[in-house]
């Protein structure tokens, strides 16, 4: 996959934001994206073999629109300055994401603000069993790759039906459960991407096996 492409593709796109810039330009973009989901595809067979409960996700599901969604972001600009995708996705959120883009490229997995009754039986989960998913967290490698939780609007006290006394209060207090990271744009123009990117699913399916063990009970 040339993804030096994807970049000059973007580049002259955020320069030339407009309808009709891109429908001059669409069999262009096509073109870009047609390469991206069938990047996509093969890294969706390679991930299959990893995981026995891999949810299969072909590119064309995986790729999200390049438009922005102006009806709950009119100030923002039509397009986006990246390609984003979801694989191993049975739902928009829990899945393993891959963005590409001009101002950053990242990998990232699990429920972003998820909605009540699934952030509810991640609680549970962690009511019940909260030292496995700090085990997770704190492993030294799962560190290194991904950092903490995403902590942004983290509760400042328990949430309702749970102590402050919990032995699991600061993981409890959490509003999202997902991880990211970032990468170079060498990282990702170099060979090694596939592969990288194979690793950083692996150290990463822990997390998201609890997760989606935790949320199973709604399906």
């Amino acid at each position: 996959m040339n993804f030096q492409d994807t970049y000059d593709f973007l580049e002259k796109l955020q320069q030339n934001n407009s309808k009709e810039w891109m429908d001059a330009h669409r069999k262009e973009y096509h073109h870009i994206r047609d390469n991206h989901i069938n990047w996509l595809n093969k890294l969706n067979a390679k991930l299959a073999e990893i995981d026995e409960a891999y949810y299969d996700t072909p590119g064309k599901k995986a790729i999200n629109r390049i438009n922005n969604n102006l009806m709950f972001h009119p100030n923002k600009p039509i397009y986006k300055d990246h390609i984003g995708a979801g694989l191993d996705q049975r739902t928009k959120q829990g899945d393993f994401y891959i963005e590409i883009g001009l101002k950053h490229n990242l990998v990232a997995g699990g429920y972003w603000k998820p909605k009540k009754e699934i952030l509810d039986s991640i609680r549970d989960a962690i009511d019940y069993n909260g030292e496995e998913l700090k085990a997770i967290l704190e492993k030294p490698s799962f560190t290194k790759a991904f950092g903490n939780l995403w902590s942004q609007d983290k509760l400042k006290t328990a949430p309702k039906g749970f102590s402050k006394d919990h032995p699991h209060i600061d993981l409890l207090r959490y509003k999202t459960f997902a991880v990211e990271t970032t990468l170079s744009r060498k990282q990702v123009l170099s060979k090694d991407f596939d592969a990288l990117l194979i690793e950083m699913y692996k150290e990463m399916l822990p997390f998201r096996r609890y997760l989606r063990e935790a949320v199973s009970v709604l399906t």
